[in-house]
C-alpha cells in the first residue's frame, strides 16, 4: 500500500485532470471518471481534510490541470476514465514507472522529489540489464562478487562488536543473527578496525560489478536496450508529472521508436568508481540526428545495504545525474523553453 504522501501526489494529479477548480471541489464530487473504491476515496478525503500535505495537493492538482489543457496531452478534453495503479507493478517487461492510465491510452508517471530512478537487485541490473522478467540470481551480491573481502569485513565487525557467538561466515547467519549484528553497528561509519576491510570490499565490488555489467552489455543491441532502460524509455510514450526541489515537472517521454528517429546511440561506457561505498559510474553517448550534435547522459549506481548493514542482501540504487534539459527523449508539455531537472 502506498504511503500517505504518495497517495496525495498521485491521486491529486488525477483530480487536477477532471476540470474542477480545487482539490476540495473534486473530492466533494467524487467523479466516476476516477476509478477508486470507497476506501480509497475516504482515505484521500481524510488526507485532504487533515491538512498535512497542502503543498503536495496544490502542486499535484496544478500538474493535472496542465495535463488537461496541454496541446501535447488531453487538449482540454476531460477524461472518461482515470485508473490508478496504487503502487502495483504492471505485468510484462515494462520499464516505464506508470502510476495513472487515462482513457486507456495516456500513461502518467508521478515523480515527486525522488532522486532514485530504479532500485533493483544487483543481479537484475548487472546481469539482467534492468529487464523486468528474466532468470538471474537472487543471492547476496557481496558474497558472489567479493567473497573474501566480504568475509574479512564480517569478521572484523564481529570482533569489534564482541558478538563472538555468531557463525564464522556471513552466509551462515540466521535472520535473527543478522539483526543482532545490524543493531550492534549503529551510525554511518564502521568501527576503526573494520574500515580497511570495508574499503577493500568497496573496491572489489565496484570493479567486478562494472566488468560484469560491461560484459553482459557488450553488443550494441544490448547497450541500446540498456540505455533506454536507464533513461526510463518505455514501450510506449508516457508523461512525467511531478516536481523537483525547485519547480514542477511536466514532460512527455519518447518511445524507443521515437527515440531512434531523433537520436543515434554512440555507446554506453561503464566504469568502477572510487567512492565511500561500492559504486559504478555510467555514461550514455548519443548524437542528434537532425543537427549532428553529440551529447551525453551521466549517472551512477550505488550497491549498498538499504535496511542496515548485514541485515539483507544489498540493492543497486540507480541514479541519473544529468539534468533533464539534456536528457534525449524528454520534452516539455507546458510550453516552457528550459526543462527543469528531473533528478537533483
Amino acid at each position: 500500500m502506498p504511503d500517505d504522501r504518495t497517495i496525495v501526489t498521485e491521486l491529486g494529479t488525477a483530480l487536477g485532470m477532471l476540470g474542477f477548480d480545487t482539490p476540495g471541489a473534486a473530492l466533494a464530487a467524487r467523479p466516476d471518471e476516477l476509478a477508486l473504491d470507497a476506501a480509497d476515496w475516504e482515505r484521500l478525503t481524510e488526507l485532504h481534510r487533515g491538512g498535512r500535505f497542502p503543498d503536495e495537493f496544490a502542486t499535484a492538482f496544478a500538474n493535472g490541470t496542465v495535463f488537461l489543457h496541454a496541446p501535447d496531452a488531453l487538449r482540454g478534453r476531460k477524461p472518461l476514465l482515470i485508473e490508478w495503479t496504487g503502487g502495483r507493478r504492471p505485468p510484462g517487461d515494462e520499464v516505464a514507472p506508470v502510476d495513472l492510465r487515462v482513457d486507456h491510452v495516456y500513461l502518467v508517471s508521478c515523480k515527486y522529489l525522488s532522486r532514485t530512478i530504479a532500485n533493483p537487485s544487483p543481479a537484475r541490473l548487472f546481469d539482467g540489464l534492468l529487464a523486468t522478467t528474466g532468470d538471474w540470481g537472487a543471492g547476496d551480491w557481496y558474497e558472489e562478487v567479493a567473497p573474501a573481502q566480504y568475509r574479512a569485513l564480517y569478521l572484523a565487525c564481529r570482533a569489534a562488536t564482541g558478538l563472538d557467538d555468531l557463525p564464522d561466515a556471513p552466509a551462515e547467519m540466521t535472520a535473527t543473527e543478522r539483526q543482532r549484528l545490524r543493531r550492534a553497528l549503529p551510525g554511518r561509519t564502521y568501527p576503526p578496525e573494520a574500515r580497511a576491510a570495508y574499503a577493500a570490499l568497496c573496491r572489489q565490488v565496484s570493479i567486478v560489478s562494472a566488468e560484469r555489467w560491461a560484459t553482459n552489455a557488450s553488443s550494441m543491441q544490448a547497450r541500446e536496450r540498456l540505455a533506454w532502460r536507464l533513461l526510463r524509455i518505455g514501450n510506449a510514450p508516457y508523461f512525467v508529472l511531478g516536481v523537483d526541489p525547485r519547480r514542477p515537472l511536466r514532460l512527455r517521454v519518447a518511445s524507443p521508436w521515437d527515440w531512434r528517429q531523433a537520436f543515434a546511440l554512440l555507446g554506453v561506457e561503464i566504469r568502477p568508481a572510487e567512492a565511500g561505498q561500492p559504486q559504478v559510474d555510467w555514461t550514455i553517448r548519443f548524437r542528434h540526428r537532425r543537427s549532428g550534435d553529440a551529447g551525453e547522459v551521466r549517472g551512477h549506481v550505488e550497491v549498498r545495504w538499504s535496511h542496515g548493514r548485514f541485515a539483507q542482501p544489498p540493492e543497486a540504487k540507480v541514479y541519473v545525474d544529468t539534468p533533464s534539459d539534456r536528457l534525449p527523449g524528454y520534452f516539455p508539455i507546458d510550453g516552457a523553453r528550459a526543462q527543469p531537472e528531473l533528478w537533483c
